[in-house]
């Protein structure tokens, strides 16, 4: 790989500045821009209107290799690693943060739980379909009374001889409709013990898994979110990922890797808004002049300009040190923590520069504005990121 990282080092702390993208990550850049501005872009409006879930975008980017991005080329993925998530993630999120949000939900929950915690044979069966595109994957946490508080989660798996019984439900679920197949945490202990859950992979068609209510949403409307649904569901011991009682440590480890992928969503938002603006300020003239050319609109496009970059190297930091097996808590979290909230200032300032025009639905900014703010909200919200930056200080 051909990034030049320049870094300073304390026992438990990594500064990096990234200096130029690789070979790769321009290559994958220039893929999604020719890609999106034919199949995405000209449907986006429409998707988001309706809320629909465009299902046959998704295998379309399994052929591209977008789907199964970390997953090694022998179970048929890309085998790349963050920095080129990142740009995956980031680059389709600068078109349509929907598609953006359903790329990430993908990759780093479902496909990425299985790739870090499944068996060999669990590898087997279930990579090579979720790279490919063939298969779309979902990764079930939430709970409508347990959010951040997972410890307390009301889903349980008893043991029937070699299966589980599995009663519950999960809500705020990416694809819970029409995910083919679904990593689950459920309860197998008491509330509260960190080594009373189990992870489970749960496959679509299964007696008693389905899909209930599908959430009608502010933004990020053509990513579904639903229900799923577990009514005495019945899945055999062969189903568990990794111990019985590894799954909330391993639920956390893969939430590392996730606030990798909503700090790229919330930058890629951030650089879609700001890209609009700029082209904007530049066009529309005010006064016989640019608006561009006026203090107050290039101040603020000053503004966004250098929050875009300071989140970005965030980013790559902590997509550096997952790419060499260093741990993430601190890093990741302030990644997600400022990338997401500089992705709804970045957004609301998009909107104030087209001014009446960035109001209504006939240019880009508003969309970019109603996607922004999930990324403060999901895979653990600011708050939260908060908390786990503050106790590694402390610690």
């Amino acid at each position: 790989m051909n990034l030049r990282i320049s870094s300073f080092y304390n026992p438990n702390y990594i500064c990096a500045m990234v200096v130029f993208e690789n070979e790769n990550q321009k290559m994958i850049t220039q893929m999604i821009q020719d890609f999106g501005e034919k199949e995405i872009r000209p449907h986006m409006m429409e998707w988001d209107e309706n809320q629909t879930f465009p299902v046959d975008l998704f295998h379309k980017m399994g052929e591209l290799g977008l789907m199964g991005v970390l997953v090694p080329e022998a179970y048929g993925g890309s085998g790349f690693g963050y920095h080129e998530y990142v740009t995956v993630v980031s680059e389709i999120s600068k078109i349509d943060s929907s598609i953006g949000l359903s790329i990430a939900a993908h990759n780093s929950l479902c496909t990425g739980h299985i790739l870090q915690f499944g068996s060999e044979e669990q590898k087997q069966k279930y990579l090579p379909k979720l790279a490919s595109g063939e298969w779309i994957g979902a990764w079930g946490l939430t709970e409508p009374n347990t959010g951040s508080d997972a410890g307390n989660m009301k889903t349980v798996a008893k043991k029937d001889g070699d299966y589980y019984i599995i009663n519950g439900a999960k809500n705020f679920i990416t694809h819970g409709k029409s995910g083919h197949v679904a990593v689950v945490m459920t309860r197998t202990g008491e509330p509260g013990d960190s080594h009373a859950m189990t992870a489970f992979i749960v496959e679509r068609g299964t007696p008693g898994f389905s899909a209930g209510r599908k959430e009608n949403k502010l933004g990020m409307r053509a990513s579904e979110t639903t229900e799923m649904i577990f009514e005495d569901c019945r899945v055999h011991k062969s189903q568990v990922i990794g111990e019985v009682g590894e799954g909330f440590v391993q639920a956390l480890k893969i939430l590392d890797g996730g606030r990798i992928s909503i700090a790229a969503l919330g930058l890629g938002i951030a650089e879609g808004a700001f890209d609009a603006a700029v082209q904007y300020a530049q066009e529309r003239e005010q006064f016989n002049k640019p608006i561009a050319s006026f203090q107050g609109i290039s101040f603020k496009i000053a503004d966004m300009a250098t929050k875009v970059d300071a989140a970005k190297l965030l980013i790559y930091r902590a997509a550096e040190m997952k790419n060499k097996g260093m741990s993430i808590n601190r890093e990741s979290a302030m990644a997600k923590y400022y990338s997401s909230e500089i992705a709804v200032e970045v957004a609301n300032d998009a909107v104030q520069i087209f001014g009446g025009y960035g109001y209504t639905k006939d240019y880009p900014v508003e969309k970019f504005y109603r996607d922004a703010k999930l990324c403060t909200i999901g895979e653990g919200t600011s708050e939260i990121q908060k908390l786990v930056i503050s106790r590694t200080i402390f610690k």
